[in-house]
């Protein structure tokens, strides 16, 4: 590409509504428009990391994200390369993990927990989106999805949320909110408030930078 991409990073605490919204953001954009590079795809093998007594891993941890590899590919896609990655999987060894082509593209979102906190991503962004969910919404919407999708236990879903997830939220997360250009709350499962942001940020990056590169 002529010119660097216009980046967008995108956090939020567990079960504030990311996925949502950057499904609502994507679908309004061709694929040679936006790319999306997530956190989420660098985490380092759970057979590397030491258990904790009951057996649990931390994954809510910045040492638990390979963030050298990260930072990497996000400078291949400046450079205008595509990054090859497996997705993540979740350490489900019934799943065999599905190769992602993520091409470079004039408008890149790059997602995931600690992308405020890791200093050279951070000083990549352009434009910071802080998504935000009360506590009690957010355990509600990550029990919904750990036990039905992942097969998680309540209990242990509950233990994640009191030992790992909060902590990491408010240490290594919580601390940017103030920093960032729009932060979101989004307390109802009602999809509209969502669909509406999403209409305006696209259109505001189609004239600020679609249109600047045409």
């Amino acid at each position: 590409m002529s010119k660097p991409p216009y980046v967008i990073g995108i956090a939020g605490s567990s079960g504030s509504g990311k996925t949502f919204f950057l499904n609502c953001f994507l679908d309004h954009f061709a694929p040679h428009e936006v790319t999306l590079i997530s956190q989420d795809d660098y985490y380092i093998p759970a057979n590397t990391k030491t258990q904790e007594e009951n057996k649990l891993y931390n994954f809510d941890l910045p040492t638990a994200i390979d963030r050298n590899a990260f930072h990497h590919d996000i400078r291949l896609l400046f450079e205008g390369q595509v990054v090859y990655k497996e997705a993540y999987t979740f350490n489900n060894p019934a799943i065999k993990p599905s190769m992602l082509e993520i091409r470079p593209a004039p408008i890149l979102i790059v997602e995931g927990l600690f992308i405020f906190y890791y200093e050279e991503i951070n000083k990549l962004l352009n434009h910071r989106i802080f998504l935000h969910a009360e506590d009690e919404i957010a355990l509600r919407r990550r029990l919904r999805r750990d036990l039905v999708e992942r097969g998680y236990s309540a209990d242990d879903v509950r233990y994640k949320w009191i030992n790992h997830v909060l902590p990491a939220y408010r240490q290594y997360l919580l601390p940017f909110r103030d920093q960032c250009d729009r932060i979101i709350i989004n307390n109802t499962d009602d999809p509209a408030p969502i669909v509406a942001i999403t209409n305006e940020i696209s259109v505001e990056l189609r004239e600020k930078v679609l249109s600047a590169r045409k």
